[in-house]
C-alpha cells in the first residue's frame, strides 16, 4: 500500500518505520524542515533501540522517504495517519489543536478516496472533529477511524511487528478492510485484530495507560505500608503476582512512573470525565500517589542524612525509564530539584539521557558523568532512579570505596539488601 504519517514524533516515526519494514510504501510529513532533512539523511532524533537501523534500510531500500509538502506526501496514498502531538493543556485536557490542524491539511490535498487514521492519542470524540474539519475542505471521499498505539518505550519496534492486539475503530466494512489488509502481516500468529465503533477505540488506549497507572501507584501505596509494618515489598508481589486473575505485570515498586502516555492519559481521562459530569475518583487518587511517590527518594536521603547543605549525591538514571531517552514527566527531575534546593550538589548519569536533559530540563545545575562510576567521585551517597541493565550488577566494592559514605538509596529495587548489608553499605530501598 501507499501510506502518509503525519508527524515525525515517536509514534509516527516507528509506524512509518514498521510499515515501510512489512513493504509499503511510506512517506512521512512534518512541517519540521530541519528534522525533516535530519531523517533524510538517516538521523534519528530520538533512541529506540532498533528503530534506527530499521529507518536506515528503509529509506536505502527506497520505501521510506520524509517531506514538508503535504500535496507530494499524500499524493495517492491510500491510508493517511494522523501521528501529532497531542499535549495537555492547562486543565490537562488534550490538546487537538496540531491534530486538527494535520487533518485540515490532509483534507485541501487528498487526491482520491483515503482512509484517514487518528494514530494519536486523543479523546473520544476526536475522530467526529477531524471528519468535521477534513469535510469543510476535501473535494474527495474519505473515511475516519480510530487505531490507538499500544507501543512501550524501548520496545515499540518489537511491539508494532508483533502486536499482541490491534484496535480499530471505523463506521463502515470499507475502511475497515483496508486497514485488516494493512495489518494482516503483523498479525499472522494469531492475535487479534478487534474491530470496534470509534469511541469505544478512541476509549480503549486511555483504559488501557489508565489501568495500567493504577496497577503501578497501587503497589507504590503497598511498598509504602510495607516499609511502616515491617513486610516485603518483593513478596507481596510474588503473592498475588501468582494469581492468574491479578498476573505478574505492572506490579513493581518504585519512585513513581512517568513518561509522555500515563500522565498524559491519566489526566486527560479525568478532564473527559468531568465533562461528561462524572467523578472519576480512582484515577485521581492515582495521579495524586504518583506525584507524591516522586518525592521518596529525597525524603529517604533527608532521613538519613539529615541537612543535606554541602552534600554531594550520585544519580544513576535520568530516563523514565530505561531503553529510551525519554525525560518527560521522569521521578529523576524532582529528585535533582529537591537535592539542589536543598543545599546539596549532584552528578548524574544515564546512557542516553544526558544531552536530553541538558537541553530540556536540569540543563547545567547538574553535573554529568560519561561513565556510571565517574558519578561516584567525592559523592556522599548512590542513589538508583532508573533500572538501567547495566547498572543490575556493578562493582560494589568499587562502588563502596568510591563513596564518601556506603549507602545506596534504591528506587527501583535492583539490588539484595542482605548481600549489600553484608558488604557494608545502608541501604534503603522502596518497601523491602
Amino acid at each position: 500500500m501507499r501510506i502518509a504519517v503525519v508527524g515525525t514524533g515517536y509514534v509516527g516515526l516507528v509506524a512509518g518505520t514498521c510499515f515501510a519494514e512489512s513493504g509499503n510504501n511510506v512517506t512521512c510529513i512534518d512541517i519540521d524542515e530541519a528534522k525533516v532533512r535530519g531523517l533524510q539523511d538517516g538521523i534519528v532524533p530520538i533512541y529506540e533501540p532498533g528503530l534506527e537501523e530499521l529507518l536506515k534500510r528503509n529509506v536505502n531500500d527506497g520505501r521510506l522517504s520524509f517531506t514538508t509538502d503535504y500535496a507530494a506526501g499524500i499524493a495517492k496514498a491510500q491510508v493517511v495517519f494522523i501521528a501529532v502531538g497531542t499535549p495537555p493543556g492547562e486543565d490537562g485536557s488534550a490538546d487537538l489543536k496540531y491534530v486538527l490542524s494535520a487533518a485540515k491539511s490532509i483534507g485541501e490535498n487528498l487526491t482520491g478516496y483515503t482512509v484517514i487514521v487518528d494514530k494519536s492519542t486523543v479523546p473520544v470524540g476526536t475522530a467526529r472533529k477531524v471528519k468535521e474539519t477534513m469535510s469543510a475542505v476535501a473535494q474527495h471521499d474519505f473515511d475516519v477511524v480510530s487505531n490507538p498505539e499500544f507501543l512501550k518505550e524501548g520496545a515499540a519496534i518489537d511491539d508494532f511487528l508483533k502486536p499482541d492486539r490491534v484496535v480499530i475503530g471505523s463506521e463502515n466494512q470499507r475502511a475497515a478492510d483496508v486497514m485488516g489488509e494493512l495489518y494482516a502481516p503483523f498479525v499472522r500468529t494469531g492475535n487479534p485484530i478487534i474491530h470496534t465503533d470509534i469511541e469505544s477505540a478512541e476509549l480503549t488506549k486511555y483504559a488501557a495507560n489508565a489501568m495500567l497507572a493504577t496497577r503501578i501507584s497501587f503497589m507504590n501505596e503497598i511498598a509504602n505500608i510495607c516499609s511502616l509494618v515491617g513486610a516485603n515489598v518483593n513478596h507481596v508481589r510474588a503473592g498475588i503476582g501468582t494469581d492468574e486473575r491479578i498476573g505478574s505485570r505492572f506490579l513493581f515498586s518504585g519512585c513513581g512512573y512517568g513518561g509522555s502516555c500515563f500522565p498524559k492519559d491519566v489526566q486527560a481521562i479525568v478532564k473527559t470525565s468531568e465533562k461528561h459530569g462524572y467523578d472519576f475518583k480512582i484515577l485521581k487518587a492515582v495521579e495524586e500517589v504518583n506525584e507524591r511517590q516522586k518525592h521518596v527518594l529525597f525524603e529517604k536521603t533527608k532521613e538519613h542524612f539529615g541537612d543535606l547543605t554541602g552534600k554531594h549525591f550520585a544519580v544513576w538514571g535520568l530516563a523514565f525509564k530505561p531503553n529510551t531517552d525519554d525525560m518527560r514527566e521522569a521521578p529523576s527531575i524532582v529528585l535533582c530539584q529537591e537535592l539542589l534546593a536543598a543545599g546539596a550538589t549532584v552528578t548524574a548519569f544515564d546512557p542516553e539521557a544526558i544531552e536530553e536533559c541538558k537541553k530540556h530540563y536540569l540543563g547545567d545545575t547538574v553535573k554529568y558523568a560519561s561513565k556510571p562510576m565517574d558519578a561516584l567521585d567525592g559523592a556522599d551517597a548512590l542513589i538508583i532512579v532508573t533500572e538501567w541493565n547495566e547498572f543490575r550488577r556493578p562493582d560494589f566494592e568499587q562502588i563502596r570505596d568510591s563513596l564518601e559514605h556506603p549507602v545506596i538509596i534504591d528506587g527501583r529495587n535492583i539490588y539484595s539488601r542482605p548481600v549489600l548489608e553484608s558488604m557494608g553499605f545502608t541501604y534503603y530501598a522502596i518497601g523491602c
